[in-house]
């Protein structure tokens, strides 16, 4: 079955912008020539790619002796997702072992007018771009192309992802990706609104309509990102979807902070997500994503609150599966 035509989307780029490389030495187009490549742009707490992980391992696993290469490049979305320690912990949290070069200052985004996470492309063997694909899905097409570079014809790979790696629900989905940063907390609840750079003291309000989200306790909103101040602060949010994951982080990584989950303000119980248990408590350590719910019965409109033990917690954004 042909998957893709013969015309090239190009060469492949220099990959010279990466800032480290991780699982190998450094690569070049020239050096993978005779391969076929997949280049999987990724950010280790973008939850669109995470999703793909479980398809990616498996094509590296069962094609690496075939003449298959996957090389990741992880390009940061947040400023946290510049620091090696952390993409190195979360990238063998993943299982991934194959190479990753780090793209930091995203001259290997932009050598490749890259535009999107995740994002896959396709080389053959002569350095050539033959495939592309951008975002989740078509992993049986996607496959077969690799398949077709390859020379093979065979079963595709079955794969059961596990965790916070099973593809969401999508007609079940109905809350977006939700950035708590100052400038674009247009859904902030809390009565007041949110101030720039300030410390103070929020509330939630009587009220929560669906996909609204609040604080309480004493924040500071920043760009990017809400600080807690003190000890008790709380993010509420009106959902509808069976998962609930929170990018989120200790300001300092090697003291976690406990945190305890509700859903509707009872213990998540069966619908906890793999990062607290049935009572809802946890922890926040390295800023990562954290998933929280994952609701066990029907997927309807609920709220989710989170309350920290103690203070100095970085939050960043929502998302939802």
């Amino acid at each position: 079955m042909t998957v893709f035509g013969s015309v090239s989307q190009g060469s492949v780029p220099p990959l010279t912008g990466a800032t480290s490389w991780l699982n190998s030495e450094p690569l070049t187009p020239e050096g993978l020539r005779g391969r076929v490549v997949a280049f999987d742009f990724c950010t280790y707490t973008c939850i669109n790619w995470l999703r793909t992980v479980p398809y990616i391992r498996a094509w590296q696993a069962k094609y690496a002796d075939r003449g298959f290469t996957v090389v990741g490049v992880h390009t940061p979305e947040f400023p946290f997702e510049r620091d090696l320690p952390f993409i190195r912990e979360e990238l063998a949290r993943r299982g991934i072992e194959y190479p990753v070069a780090v793209d930091s200052d995203y001259g290997v985004w932009h050598a490749f007018d890259n535009h999107y996470w995740p994002a896959l492309y396709l080389a053959d063997g002569e350095g050539q771009i033959r495939f592309s694909h951008f975002g989740e899905g078509r992993y049986d097409e996607i496959e077969r192309a690799v398949q077709q570079l390859l020379g093979v014809d065979e079963d595709l790979v079955s794969v059961e992802p596990q965790g916070d790696e099973v593809s969401a629900v999508w007609e079940d989905v109905r809350s977006p990706e939700t950035y708590l940063g100052y400038e674009r907390a247009e859904s902030l609840a809390s009565p007041g609104g949110g101030t720039l750079n300030q410390t103070r003291a929020y509330r939630l309000p009587e009220h929560l309509g669906l996909n609204q989200w609040a604080l309480a306790g004493q924040w500071t909103m920043r760009p990017g990102r809400v600080d807690l101040d003190e000890v008790g602060g709380r993010i509420a949010f009106r959902f509808h979807a069976r998962d609930v994951n929170l990018i989120v982080g200790s300001l300092e990584p090697e003291t976690p902070v406990a945190f305890r989950v509700t859903v509707d303000g009872s213990e998540p119980g069966p619908s906890r997500g793999v990062e607290c248990d049935e009572h809802g408590a946890g922890m926040v350590g390295i800023p990562r994503m954290y998933q929280l719910v994952r609701v066990a019965d029907d997927v309807r409109e609920r709220t989710f609150e989170i309350e920290f033990e103690e203070g100095g917690i970085a939050a960043y954004c929502f998302t939802f599966g």
